[in-house]
């Protein structure tokens, strides 16, 4: 399998992975909301679990909409899909301990790993979109450290950037014509 049909492959199978953006998104808005009245520690934790479960709402989500929110088990890809997320769990003992360190730090160093994660999918999907969303997110972090956001205003951000990016791309992707490419 060539790697034109192994990303078209993943997109159909996914819907581009924006639902997985979307329901990450929400999830960031979820933890901006909790960090209003929950303390930092709750607020962690209930993002650490809700973002546990972003591929299995974003799978059913997936099948809800028609797509089969499964790749084919001979995708050359599906490596890089599990190596990312592997890298990405390696990643969250790293940031819960600068979270001990200043409870601030969190979710801007969440922004720097989950911007890196999302340049991986620019070659999973073949979508260079990801490209921009993995910059900005990554990008975002160092001004809020900057300017001493709270986490409050830190994850608010998160949620913006990732609804803001999966509701525009699903548009796209509603608004312009599939084609596949045959073996």
């Amino acid at each position: 399998m060539d790697i034109q049909i192994a990303q078209s492959d993943m997109r159909s199978a996914y819907l581009d992975g924006l639902l997985g953006v979307m329901v990450s998104g929400l999830v960031w808005t979820g933890a901006a909301v909790v960090s209003l009245w929950a303390s930092a520690q709750l607020t962690v934790w209930l993002f650490f679990v809700g973002g546990a479960l972003i591929h299995p709402l974003a799978v059913l989500m997936a099948k809800l909409c028609g797509a089969s929110g499964r790749h084919r088990s001979d995708n050359p890809l599906a490596g890089l899909a599990l190596a990312s997320t592997a890298w990405l769990i390696f990643s969250l003992p790293i940031v819960y301990g600068i979270f001990l360190l200043n409870p601030l730090l969190f979710f801007p160093a969440m922004l720097l790993v989950i911007g890196g994660r999302y340049l991986t999918f620019a070659t999973l999907y073949g979508l260079k979109a990801y490209w921009g969303l993995g910059l900005l997110l990554a990008f975002s972090a160092y001004p809020l450290v900057v300017v001493g956001a709270t986490s409050t205003q830190a994850a608010a951000l998160g949620a913006f950037l990732e609804v803001g990016f999966a509701s525009v791309q699903l548009v796209r992707l509603r608004l312009t014509p599939r084609s596949v490419p045959s073996e």
